[in-house]
């Protein structure tokens, strides 16, 4: 059976509540930024279920006895990958969940001509190691140009696209689409995938700039 990329939209109440927050043209910007970091932690929450970290089975001494105990195992190296500057919105939530993860920034700004994604920033190291687990931080999967050049940039440093996880609030087919036919072993968890995109490339019904409306800058 050929591999295919999956990508979920986890059944959670707090998830449909803090997307509908989101979505409201009328959530200022305070609330916007922690309806966020909602969706930062509780996303990245999901994803890291299913065996995606490595388990390390040991014993400890309780105040009363000795008894099995797992723990994350402290050598499985893991990274967190914030896309500039929307990116940046969830990381709080995310690193709730990941608190030891180490973070390196990659920035991209859209080219509204082309609708093109040009790096401005790029913090990764020149090698990475191939165990390790990549978790993404992008709002936002509208027309895929900047998530695609993410990956691009993780893989020819040695990341296997099956470690990585994709933490996006609001996906759209065009995205899902390139992913799928380049990276078919990545697993995607989202807040929802929406219909598509308008004329300008922005998803349609969406939430808006996600950048934006985090900083106040819309």
């Amino acid at each position: 059976m050929a591999i295919q990329l999956r990508i979920h939209v986890p059944p959670h109440p707090l998830i449909k509540h803090w997307l509908g927050v989101l979505r409201d043209v009328n959530t200022p910007s305070a609330v916007f930024r922690s309806a966020m970091t909602e969706m930062g932690r509780w996303l990245t929450y999901e994803a890291i279920r299913n065996d995606w970290l490595p388990i390390l089975e040991t014993t400890v001494e309780t105040p009363l006895t000795t008894c099995p105990a797992a723990f994350i195992h402290p050598e499985t190296p893991v990274m967190v990958v914030p896309i500039l500057r929307a990116g940046l919105a969830l990381m709080e939530g995310v690193q709730d969940a990941l608190p030891t993860a180490s973070v390196y920034h990659l920035g991209f700004a859209r080219n509204e001509a082309t609708l093109e994604a040009e790096c401005y920033v790029n913090k990764l190291p020149e090698q990475i190691d191939p165990t390790t687990r990549v978790l993404i931080s992008e709002p936002m999967l509208a027309t895929g140009g900047t998530i695609m050049a993410t990956m691009a940039e993780l893989t020819k440093r040695g990341v296997d696209p099956s470690l990585v996880r994709i933490v996006s609030v609001v996906t759209a087919p065009p995205a899902l689409q390139k992913l799928a036919e380049a990276y078919p072993q990545l697993v995607i968890y989202a807040g929802i995938i929406d219909e598509g995109l308008d004329e300008n490339g922005f998803i349609v019904p969406g939430l808006g700039d996600a950048g934006d409306r985090t900083f106040g800058t819309n």
